[in-house]
């Protein structure tokens, strides 16, 4: 019986990844979730797991093809018994039959290589970064909750890995002795790459395992140093190679027994750009100084804190924001006395309904969908020398963190109802507080809600987030006297601000569009007749 290998999900807006390593050959024993190959996209590298233990079968995608999602890549062959349609390149299998001792040694390595536990009685298995989600490459080592030395079980926590979006934490693959910290805390790791060294078994074993050299006849071997490596190179990294005219020699690999990667490429073609500008500047501007230093008397009760990936990541795309868009806020103010009201008399009734509390949130999210639905280029996006008009609301709703601010996607918000948004509301906001929001939760909004009212804030201009082109603000619910037919009236009165992308959505668009939101709030049977 066999089990086909698929090309895997590759993320939002890719379509397609090429073929970059494979990790066996067809022959080769594979244990289940057993890394096969490795698929290269235009943002990250993507490896592919063995879906059942078998024998690999025919490889059907060889390395530098270009697959689609879904594409078939190759088949395993369920059982202990050998593929009946793929056969060994050489008679290692066979020569090892007449060698016992010699297979045992083999077949350890080879279990260390793929990072499983060797047989006999001890062992090492590799703690590895996991896949961090699309777009991201590498994270940060944020707190081991382990020492070297230290005994864990499977699936205990060992550390926290912050990335630019989310925390990531890393349990253990097996039972045993944390042998080797490989990665402290605050270094930097690449997705894929190794964490630490958990010894299982009686005795540790590792630096055995690790410092012993490979037998005549080992199916694994060491890779050869400089350019005398007997490792295939990435099919995209030999393109970028010779787009930027470097040899194999002046790049450094990182991919698996040295294997130069596109990334390994792009990083040397920027270090001879970065050696080059040196030499034609030999007198470079001295780097930017510091700020002042602060008298001794106050630098005592001062304390630096490294700012979070999170933090950093924000100050980044905030300032991104402003650089890139031509933003601009446009202000209304609303009369909260009807929604007040209205919530006022059913929210008793909502709850014994529908298990949730009914709050402003929902009201404000159906007036902007209704607001969208008239003025749909605050829902759009610019796509190089393109527009994209969304025909879809997938509402971004703001929220503080104590790490920093995340901006959780409400999904097709435009078909769901007040009882639904409020719940989708609550589970986000709770998954945020809690850290535990994936990256998919946090991709993909077309508009979003920032409402600064819950921190007192009576007015503000918010920020774009990127590539968004429109964000409303809400505000601080205050009484204030207004002239109302003639009469002044004590109302309950909120500020809304609208920061648009000027570059789409002409001032015009903007105006109508606050000012249809204003009339949802205050009269909110107009959300009803779709008016």
């Amino acid at each position: 019986m066999s089990t086909e290998v698929r090309v895997p999900t590759l993320g939002e807006s890719v379509s397609e990844a090429t073929v970059a390593t494979w990790f066996k050959k067809p022959g080769d024993k594979v244990e289940a979730d057993e890394m096969l190959c490795e698929l290269e996209t235009d943002k990250v590298t993507v490896e592919v797991p063995s879906p059942a233990a078998g024998t690999m079968g025919e490889i059907v995608a060889p390395e530098g093809e270009t697959v689609g999602v879904d594409a078939l890549l190759a088949t395993i062959e369920e059982g202990s018994g050998k593929s009946s349609g793929a056969k060994p390149k050489d008679d290692k299998p066979a020569k090892s039959e007449e060698k016992p001792a010699k297979e045992d040694k083999t077949d350890a390595k080879a279990d260390k290589q793929t990072e499983q536990k060797s047989g006999g009685g001890g062992g090492s298995i590799n703690v590895m970064v996991p896949t961090l989600g699309e777009s991201v490459s590498e994270a940060t080592v944020s707190t081991w909750f382990k020492k070297a030395g230290d005994t864990v079980e499977a699936d205990e926590m060992l550390c926290e890995l912050e990335t630019d979006k989310v925390s990531v934490e890393v349990p253990s693959p097996g039972a045993g002795t944390l042998a080797e910290i490989l990665a402290d805390e605050g270094d930097t790791v690449q997705a894929g790459g190794k964490l630490a060294i958990l010894s299982s078994g009686s005795d540790a074993g590792v630096e055995q395992a690790t410092d012993d050299a490979p037998a005549d006849g080992d199916q694994y071997q060491q890779p050869k140093a400089g350019g005398g490596k007997d490792v295939e190179d990435a099919p995209s990294a030999k393109k970028a190679m010779a787009e930027a005219g470097l040899t194999a020699d002046q790049v450094t690999g990182t991919g698996k027994d040295g294997r130069i990667m596109k990334e390994d490429v792009a990083k040397a073609a920027a270090s001879d750009t970065k050696h080059a500008k040196a030499e034609a500047e030999p007198s470079p501007k001295p780097a930017p100084a510091k700020r002042a230093p602060s008298p001794a008397s106050d630098a005592e009760r001062e304390e630096r804190v490294k700012m979070t990936r999170l933090r950093q990541t924000i100050a980044k795309r905030l300032k991104d924001s402003q650089n890139t868009a031509a933003m601009l806020t446009t202000y209304n103010e609303v009369d909260m006395t009807e929604v007040m009201a209205l919530r006022s008399e059913y929210k008793d009734e909502f709850l014994k309904k529908h298990g949730v509390k009914l709050g402003f949130m929902s009201f404000f999210t159906k007036a902007c969908v209704h607001a969208l639905k008239e003025v749909p280029e605050v829902n759009a996006e610019i796509d190089g020398t393109e527009i994209v008009y969304k025909n879809f609301v997938h509402m971004g709703i703001a929220a503080g963190t104590p790490t920093g601010l995340v901006v959780p996607v409400i999904r097709d918000a435009d078909a769901m109802s007040f009882a639904t948004i409020e719940k989708a509301i609550a589970e986000k906001g709770a998954k945020a507080r809690d850290g535990k929001l994936t990256m998919d939760e946090m991709q993909g909004g077309t508009f979003t809600i920032s409402n600064g009212g819950v921190y007192g804030s009576l007015l503000s201009s918010p920020i774009l987030n990127p590539p968004q082109s429109g964000i409303l603000g809400m505000h601080k619910i205050q009484d204030r006297p207004m002239a109302i037919k003639g009469e002044v009236k004590i109302r309950p009165m909120m500020y809304l601000a609208l920061s648009y992308d000027h570059r789409i959505v002409d001032g015009k668009g903007a105006v109508t569009f606050l000012v249809r939101v204003k009339e949802a709030l205050e009269d909110p049977r107009r959300l009803l007749m779709d008016l």
